[in-house]
């Protein structure tokens, strides 16, 4: 067995001991981290209307949803180590945008391109689950990725929401 391989094999069991011990449900997880997706666009957009306006009390509201999006960031995320917490949060902005791509792309007939905007997109969400469970760590990111097995199998392997 190849060392290639063998690292797969560890993932897999993994994320196998990782169900079995506390029969993992990332239904409450997935729809707080939606919710962060969302505050990190409100950000975004109460930050270019008050540019575009040159209303203050639009960069106040920021503020006010920036505290808000940290504070279920960190439910999220409890246990960071280095730039994880940012990593988090770039990961989940990166989905929300190539969501909203997609979505754009959809509307406009373009089936074929919003459906690679969805798997680009459903590939970095994967990648956030992963970090968050630890089942990677920053630096293994590119290993993991570039294996046979991939992150998007590992949440679909892990989550399902509709089984209760």
């Amino acid at each position: 067995m190849n060392n290639k391989q063998s690292s797969q094999d560890q993932f897999l069991a993994k994320i196998a001991a990782l169900k079995e011990k506390s029969g993992v449900d990332l239904s409450t997880g997935e729809d707080l981290s939606l919710a962060v997706m969302n505050l990190i666009s409100l950000e975004e957009h109460f930050f270019f209307t008050g540019v575009k306006t040159h209303k203050d009390e639009y960069f106040d509201t920021v503020q006010e949803i920036r505290e808000l999006r940290k504070s279920l960031l960190k439910e999220l995320m409890p246990n960071h180590e280095g730039e994880t917490w940012c990593i988090s949060k770039h990961l989940l902005s990166t989905t929300m945008r190539l969501v909203e791509v997609g979505n754009k792309l959809q509307s406009e007939g373009k089936k074929a391109e919003a459906k690679k905007m969805f798997e680009h997109a459903y590939k970095v969400y994967s990648v956030f689950w992963a970090l968050k469970l630890k089942l990677i760590s920053g630096s293994t990111i590119k290993n993991v990725a570039a294996g046979s097995t991939t992150l998007e199998d590992l949440v679909s392997k892990l989550a399902d929401c509709c089984d209760e």
